[in-house]
């Protein structure tokens, strides 16, 4: 079945679930740079601009672990200004690298673990 554009399911957002809400929120909103579109704190519950897509930070006991199977990916304007954010805020941060396809990336974690990548295509 090829369904018509109009037909097809769009990503509204991501949620990311966490035992360490306060946390995650400061670290998407000031470290990442994400802006605060909700943000209601006696649900633990925050929606983020991320693009096109959304991601929620949703607070909950039991969040469980990070996950090797999946990973978050950012496209940047500016990944140096990106990467001194994040190492400026003691973030783990792989050295960038740039790709055969002509990006850039860094690959760090938010700090739950999960696995983040930010990217950059090269300006011309």
């Amino acid at each position: 079945m090829d369904l018509r554009a109009h037909q097809r399911p769009a990503l509204f957002s991501v949620e990311v679930r966490t035992s360490q809400w306060d946390n995650m929120v400061f670290w998407y909103r000031n470290i990442l740079g994400l802006r605060v579109l909700v943000r209601v704190v006696d649900d633990g519950y925050a929606l983020f601009e991320a693009g096109d897509t959304r991601v929620a930070i949703l607070s909950r006991e039991n969040a469980g672990e990070a996950s090797g199977r999946w990973s978050l990916g950012f496209e940047v304007t500016d990944l140096e200004a990106a990467c001194i954010r994040l190492r400026e805020a003691n973030a783990d941060v792989v050295e960038p690298k740039t790709h055969p396809e002509g990006f850039r990336e860094l690959v760090t974690n938010d700090p739950d673990g999960n696995l983040l990548r930010l990217f950059a295509w090269p300006t011309v």
